[in-house]
């Protein structure tokens, strides 16, 4: 019976040879993990569950991101409970202060994802792991709390979507873009409980960075998870982070789609997804003249190294607008560290933008940039729902980091092309 990777990697952790989509499963997990949003509620679910120690220390994983560096008295406590559970419990993944990061960049950046592996967490971005070649999904912190007891959790097998990707990409057009686009394609609802498989001649050119973009996102459109097979570009980008290999999984030909969509990418321009869901899509030449008040660059969507390569060499020689505040996340802290070394602060700080620790911060509307009433911002997160980063009158719009940090100099949403040309130094 011909599978698809997703149907492959769920038959291995159950045990089975095949399965097939609507089967409920019950499998084993390679990680488990939360932050110190949703980590408080498991743990509460893991004690009142009769727990005593979790299945296995080496795979579990807490991450203190959201809400950190704490913002107020109730960030400190949940770190906290979350810092004492992983003290008690002997932890070997314990991510707080200097050496957390936002989780879905910190994690594949540290090798901890192979491919092949399942991984569950008590967050909905969980997913952005698929781009590694291993099914990833995100679960409520109750699954949560019981699976870090089990190391086991149940699911039911879905469907396959198929989005294949080919042709040349057009300048300043990166896997946000075609993430946005699609979505913009399907709903935000299209994929429901669906997995999302990214093919296509130039899925295989992406480089990891825009296919933990797109994977990460595959949740905005519904799906369960989304997944890349893995290739040349996925072990590269593992060897130089760990040694262990994971399994290597594809899809037969013959397997089963419930369909397949095809997108000429030299058709996709720069996207924009307006308030207030990601599925409301347009190109960046359609978008009119809209002011900003602020530009956020970062999130475990766009906040890693090529992300501030990407924004820094549209900044260099600009300022940014009057009235706009621009917000730079660095997601990780080896990225701030690289970034720092490579001279992208000086940049970022010439051009006149705010550098943050690493923090989700503003994604959520946690802190670190959050809006005023009738305030419009644009930004490489991945949400734009009402109040979501800040009060229920403001706007979000999101865009890949070039049309971001351009927008941020324009004052208003536009593309790189509409920047001023820059002056030469020495020259008037």
């Amino acid at each position: 019976m011909a599978q698809t990777i997703t149907e492959k990697i769920l038959a291995a952790h159950a045990g089975l040879k095949t399965v097939h989509p609507g089967q409920l499963i019950e499998v084993a997990v390679d990680l488990v993990l939360a932050n110190d949003v949703t980590a408080p509620l498991a743990i509460d679910v893991f004690y009142e569950g009769g727990g005593k120690k979790v299945f296995d220390p080496k795979k579990v994983v807490l991450v203190a991101d959201h809400f950190t560096p704490n913002k107020d008295i109730a960030a400190a406590e949940q770190c906290r409970k979350m810092r004492l559970f992983a003290r008690d419990q002997k932890l070997l993944y314990y991510f707080e202060g200097g050496e957390a990061g936002v989780e879905h960049a910190l994690l594949p950046e540290k090798g901890m994802v192979l491919p092949g592996d399942l991984v569950i967490g008590a967050d909905s971005h969980t997913c952005t792991y698929g781009a590694l070649g291993a099914f990833a999904t995100g679960m409520g912190s109750t699954d949560i709390g019981a699976a870090m007891i089990t190391g086991r959790t149940w699911l039911k097998v879905p469907e396959t979507i198929k989005l294949v990707f080919h042709g040349k990409l057009r300048p300043w057009v990166s896997g946000k873009d075609l993430i946005l686009h699609a979505i913009g394609d399907i709903g935000v609802d299209g994929a429901r409980y669906q997995a999302l498989e990214f093919s296509g001649s130039t899925v295989a050119d992406l480089a990891m960075a825009d296919r933990l973009t797109m994977a990460n996102m595959a949740i905005e459109a519904g799906a369960k998870n989304g997944i890349f097979e893995p290739d040349r570009v996925t072990l590269d980008y593992l060897q130089e982070r760990t040694r262990k290999k994971g399994r290597i999984f594809r899809s037969d030909e013959g397997a089963e789609y419930r369909e397949i969509r095809h997108y000429d990418v030299g058709e996709i321009e720069p996207q924009v997804a307006f308030p207030h869901l990601p599925e409301n899509t347009r190109p960046v030449s359609k978008v009119g003249k809209i002011p900003i008040d602020q530009a956020v660059i970062g999130s475990c969507t766009n906040g890693r190294l090529e992300d501030l390569r990407l924004a820094a060499q549209v900044l260099k020689g600009h300022k940014v607008a009057k009235g706009v505040r621009l917000i730079v996340i660095p997601a990780t802290p080896w990225i701030y560290r690289q970034a720092l070394a490579e001279g992208l602060f000086d940049i970022f700080l010439e051009a006149g933008a705010l550098i943050s620790p690493p923090t989700c911060g503003p994604c959520l509307g946690g802190h670190m940039g959050i809006l005023a009433k009738g305030e419009r911002a644009i930004a490489t997160t991945n949400r734009n729902f009402v109040g979501r980063m800040g009060h229920p009158e403001s706007e979000v719009y999101l865009a890949n980091p070039a049309v971001t940090a351009a927008s941020a100099v324009l004052g208003m949403i536009g593309p790189v092309e509409a920047l001023p040309q820059k002056k030469e130094k020495g020259r008037r």
